[in-house]
């Protein structure tokens, strides 16, 4: 037991290290690859990847009916037009305001979860807990909010994302189907190719792709780093977590993202920065009241039995 939750906290940190730094080389593989080819060539790497682990384990991709309904939904919701959502968006506004903006997430999951998850219900400390890492993410970025009308389209398309991928989630989880992480996202990014492939020879035009160093480091790392391993512990994690704690991975995102910043852009880490970041963890920390209470309370109950013995 205690080793699970070892692993629960470090699949945590692993994807909040590991996201917080896919915001910045997005950006990057924007400068020489277009969104639509970006996102499909991405995918593309990341599902033969899958499908060659999935292979040497002897491990099968299911078809049934509730399978595929699960991959409909992640290519959908999740893996084609959320993602060419935020592509798109971060062409027109700041990466941090598209971190603020993607601070919506655990909201939309949290009122997701409540009304469609009987056993994920809200509580005062999840409430709270959101609202003040939410204020957190907003003064971390207080500067990254200023904008022009130009910029409208952009910050609707990170919004609209947000949206799909919070309701995406909760729809895995409510229909509970135990196919593995892996198959999970390989059939997500398989039916999802089946939407970006068309997608990007419609709207983009190859030739203006740029294969240099950036651009393709980019896409290596945001296949193998940012997509086949985020998303295969994510799903992991899905299941044995509320959802709500989940979504909590936005709020630290966006610290790492300054973070490294600061590291390889030398950018200054301001007052505001270490302020927000505080109002972050506090967050995390008040949503899982409930968890923190209930530890609490057994550690107590621990020590007055040995007392009385």
């Amino acid at each position: 037991m205690k080793s699970e939750k070892s692993l629960i906290v470090g699949g945590f940190i692993l994807i909040s290290i590991i996201w917080g730094s896919t915001w910045f080389a997005i950006k990057i593989g924007l400068a020489s690859i277009t969104p639509l080819y970006g996102i499909a060539i991405r995918f593309a790497i990341a599902a033969a990847i899958l499908a060659i682990i999935m292979k040497f384990k002897g491990d099968k991709l299911p078809f049934d009916k509730v399978s595929i309904s699960q991959y409909l939904n992640l290519a959908i919701l999740s893996f084609s037009f959320p993602f060419a959502l935020v592509y798109w968006g971060e062409q027109y506004i700041p990466s941090g305001l598209a971190s603020v903006l993607f601070g919506a997430y655990p909201f939309v999951v949290a009122i997701g979860s409540h009304y469609f998850l009987p056993t994920e219900k809200l509580s005062y400390y999840k409430i709270a807990g959101i609202i003040l890492g939410f204020l957190g993410i907003i003064i971390i970025f207080w500067g990254d909010l200023k904008y022009g009308s130009d910029s409208a389209l952009g910050m609707g398309a990170i919004i609209i994302s947000t949206i799909l991928q919070g309701a995406s989630l909760v729809i895995v989880k409510r229909k509970n189907h135990h196919i593995s992480p892996m198959a999970l996202s390989l059939g997500g990014m398989i039916f999802g190719l089946a939407i970006m492939i068309p997608l990007a020879l419609i709207f983009e035009n190859f030739a203006k792709l740029t294969f240099d160093l950036s651009g393709i480091g980019s896409i290596l790392y945001l296949s193998t780093f940012g997509t086949v391993v985020t998303f295969v512990t994510y799903y992991w994690l899905m299941h044995r977590v509320e959802i709500v704690y989940l979504s909590l991975v936005s709020f630290v995102t966006p610290i790492l993202a300054v973070i490294l910043g600061s590291i390889f852009l030398d950018e200054i880490l301001s007052v505001q920065i270490f302020i927000g970041s505080i109002f972050v963890l506090s967050g995390i920390l008040t949503a899982n009241g409930d968890d923190i209470k209930g530890i609490i309370n057994k550690y107590i109950v621990r020590n007055g039995n040995s007392h009385r013995s």
